[in-house]
């Protein structure tokens, strides 16, 4: 009788044991494929939120993904380039700053060396032409009219350094790689930059140039302006006209003097600046910058006067009413223009270019010039002037009158005087 309840009690026990372990394996299991399911759905949610940002950020435009051979096309082309002119880059006095400045003759031919590689090429110059430039405007052309394709282009930049610009267009939007290239320590080339945009706005101009604006961070995003403005020159320029620009318009430009953006002749000069626009025709002629540490108690008369004259028809007598001028000291007031004297503007940042040369009757030349502005504007033509000019025999010049066509003086800011004259 013990014997069979002592059978009965381990049997009873087995039993429970045996429960018991038939609940615990599906507990575990139960708690395994909880933990699996979580697992996926986390993984879901990861990948959803990876597609979710990579569609937010193709809808903004800017920073795109760039396919891995796409990336290896750009910068085995830089690298490519970059080895074209490394005996160049090499051989050429770098000199002992920082910030390495190539000489525009090894630019040039820097430029060569590309070119005859039969690639578009160009260089950060104001008034360079584009090498090998078809290729991008027939590019240009076909996706104005609505055709697909690409093109490349190459920028050498003034420290030797390369920029590489695929542009291509798929019908709809036009989009840009742009992957960069400079020199390390040792002159070995290194890629310093790569991305990928879409183009927000675009369009090939008349004149030649390629305007076009990237997509880029906005507000709420950046709370500064970002600039993705490009104007880039695809048609070149005469030889005529850029040394005529050079020669007449580059050294006043839009900023800190109004001789350029205001209508004056002969009979109406009142309102010109004199006094911002002496340094200006001071570099113009001596080649050199400006110092008014020379002069702290104002420029004198006979020299801002003369300067003035050689340049301008108008008498010392005129000047003195027109310009901010000190009979005591007998000297003419001059300030660096800074932000208490002048407020910034877009504008101001455009450079003259002349389009085209004019001989009047009288001996004297006519001068259109298109005032280019490459920020925020991106306008290969913001205003379009006439300017008058009487040349010398011994190439010396007078500036006679401007005229802005088209009523382009309501389109610009107000001229802000950095002397006010009382």
């Amino acid at each position: 009788m013990k014997k069979r309840n002592t059978l009965l009690i381990i049997m009873l026990m087995c039993s429970v044991l045996l429960c018991a372990c038939n609940n615990n394996g599906e507990s575990m299991e139960n708690e395994c494929a909880g933990k699996n399911g979580e697992n996926e759905q986390e993984e879901y949610a990861e990948s959803t939120d990876r597609e979710a940002d990579a569609d937010s950020q193709i809808e903004k435009g800017y920073d795109l993904p760039i396919d891995a051979r796409q990336r290896e096309e750009a910068e085995g082309d830089c690298k490519e380039m970059m080895g074209l002119i490394s005996e160049l880059y090499k051989n050429a006095d770098k000199g002992c700053a920082s910030n390495v400045v190539i000489a525009d003759e090894v630019l040039d031919q820097m430029v060569e060396k590309l070119k005859d590689a039969g690639c578009p090429v160009t260089v950060t110059e104001i008034y360079s032409n584009m090498e090998n430039y078809k290729e991008l405007e027939d590019f240009l052309n076909a996706a104005t009219a609505g055709s697909s394709g690409s093109a490349v282009v190459y920028e050498i930049h003034s420290d030797g350094g390369i920029g590489r610009y695929k542009y291509s267009y798929d019908g709809k939007d036009m989009y840009v790689l742009s992957t960069k290239a400079a020199w390390s320590g040792d002159d070995k080339p290194v890629i310093t930059y790569i991305s990928y945009n879409r183009i927000k706005e675009w369009r090939f101009t008349d004149k030649g140039y390629f305007c076009y604006e990237l997509c880029v961070p906005e507000y709420p995003e950046v709370t500064e302006i970002v600039d993705g403005s490009c104007i880039v020159r695809v048609k070149p320029i005469t030889e005529e006209n850029r040394e005529m620009s050079e020669k007449c318009v580059l050294g006043l430009a839009y900023q800190g003097n109004n001789l350029l953006c205001s209508d004056w002749d002969a009979d109406h000069m009142e309102k010109l600046d004199y006094n911002g626009m002496y340094e200006y025709l001071y570099a113009m002629k001596y080649q050199k910058q400006f110092f008014s540490e020379n002069y702290p108690d104002g420029i004198p008369k006979d020299e801002f006067e003369h300067l003035i004259m050689e340049y301008l028809p108008v008498t010392a007598e005129e000047i003195q009413s027109y310009a901010v001028f000190d009979e005591e000291k007998q000297t003419y007031a001059w300030v660096r223009l800074g932000c208490f004297n002048y407020a910034p503007t877009y504008f101001g940042t455009s450079f003259p270019e002349v389009t085209d040369i004019r001989g009047n009757d009288d001996g004297t030349v006519t001068l259109t010039v298109d005032a280019v502005c490459s920020m925020i504007l991106c306008d290969d033509a913001v205003i379009t002037h006439e300017l008058t000019v009487q040349f010398s025999e011994d190439g010396s010049f007078q500036y006679l009158g401007n005229k802005i066509l088209n009523d382009g003086i309501s389109t610009i800011p107000e001229y802000q005087y950095r002397i006010i004259r009382e």
